[in-house]
């Protein structure tokens, strides 16, 4: 906590501008018309927080942000592929001008619509607008308590910013929401956190790991360590009936994993009644601000940008897109590492794929699973990973990690 933040990098680099003219496959398959059900739409990268965690170092918009009426177009298009609910992201998506009016095309089409924020700007004025657009609900970020928080966010005040963001949205009839990134900093204020949640009135908490992309990358030291699930999965156990009784829904993000102990204790709710494999192309979709698209929101835009909805249709994106079929392709020989030969291997596939691609730069071996924890610490051993490489310093960029195997308890 009393570590100066690192600045050897731009706070917010200026991205550059979308990759265009991306190659698509000539044909589709039957596997390819599955359709999305989720979309998170990032609609500007310009941002009033100055996120240390932050993989797309948000703080400047992109230099070629898509236009009002190609973002209303977007909007119809996402409707024709039959997307049945869009989260509106940044940056901060409500610095751009015509964020009222994107929620309202999409309420007119019938789709659900939430936004996820930092809350700084977050005014009662925004929240009643918001609501009268067609809004559902809004996630406000919190990582930590104040002083955490604060640190974690770049912004003193930032904190106390969030509470009164999450009470302008009740106030104005939203339902609310919260997301907490897990890192060494914010894990132990977890319990004291979730009491906060329920003062607040909130109904539901993802939780995530820190991922090590864009700014997470630059102070690798705040990270988890796949060890430290052996503390956190118990600790987050112990809050689950707290949450229930606080009427708290804790959701479980595809980064926090996985078959350990208490699988149905979190995704029980589930069809399967446990964890899935990543989602990316298949049931989710991603929209960067200048209209590149991804399976997933959160993947690097150079190794996982399919198109641009300024070149080609979303559908045909979608559909003939090459890195939207990496999840709907692969299979177990696919993985490597621990993942290969893991007794979950063929219905996990090595979980989130973007944990895996940030921290070691390939998909298919992921050690950050609460199982995976458990086995090596059956054998005597654990999981540490440290940085070899550092990011550049651009939006949605990685630096490199490896995995060191050694005793458990190794100082």
């Amino acid at each position: 906590m009393a570590q100066k933040r690192p600045r050897h990098l731009p706070v917010a680099p200026l991205a550059a501008p979308a990759r265009r003219q991306l190659p698509l496959a000539s044909a589709s398959t039957a596997r390819d018309r599955v359709r999305p059900i989720y979309c998170v739409w990032e609609i500007t990268l310009a941002c009033d927080l100055s996120c240390r965690h932050c993989g797309s170092r948000a703080g400047r918009a992109r230099p070629d942000e898509l236009s009002t009426a190609e973002c209303l177009d977007l909007v119809r298009q996402l409707g024709a592929l039959d997307v049945k609910e869009v989260t509106l992201i940044g940056g901060e998506a409500y610095l751009r001008p015509d964020f009222l009016q994107i929620v309202q095309a999409l309420t007119e089409l019938g789709i659900a619509t939430s936004m996820t924020t930092g809350g700084r700007g977050l005014t009662p004025e925004l929240a009643r607008g918001a609501k009268a657009a067609g809004m559902g609900g809004v996630s406000v970020s919190l990582d930590g308590l104040g002083p955490t928080h604060d640190r974690l966010r770049g912004v003193e005040g930032s904190f106390d910013a969030a509470l009164r963001a999450m009470d302008a949205c009740r106030s104005a009839g939203l339902r609310l929401y919260n997301n907490t990134q897990i890192n060494r900093l914010s894990m132990p204020e977890l319990p004291q956190l979730l009491q906060t949640l329920g003062e607040h009135g909130s109904s539901a908490w993802q939780l995530q790991i820190t991922v090590p992309m864009g700014r997470a990358a630059d102070e690798p030291e705040v990270l988890l360590q796949p060890y430290d699930l052996l503390e956190l999965f118990p600790l987050l156990a112990s809050l689950k009936p707290i949450a229930d009784s606080l009427g708290i829904f804790i959701f479980r993000g595809n980064n926090l994993g996985y078959f350990g102990p208490y699988e149905s204790l979190f995704k029980g709710w589930t069809p399967n009644g446990h964890h899935g494999s990543c989602g990316a192309g298949t049931s989710t979709l991603g929209i960067e601000a200048d209209g590149t698209i991804k399976g997933c929101p959160s993947l690097g835009t150079i190794a996982w940008g399919a198109g641009n909805v300024r070149d080609a249709p979303l559908e045909d994106i979608w559909e003939r897109g090459l890195p939207m079929r990496y999840t709907r392709e692969r299979t177990v020989d696919d993985l490597w590492g621990y993942c290969r030969e893991c007794y979950y291997a063929d219905v996990c596939r090595a979980g989130c794929t973007w944990m895996s691609d940030m921290l070691l730069g390939k998909p298919g071996n992921n050690p950050y699973c609460h199982h995976r924890a458990m086995e090596f610490s059956a054998r005597g051993l654990r999981e540490r990973v440290e940085k070899v490489a550092d990011a550049p310093g651009l939006p949605f960029d990685q630096g490199l990690f490896r995995i060191v195997e050694e005793p458990l308890g190794t100082v």
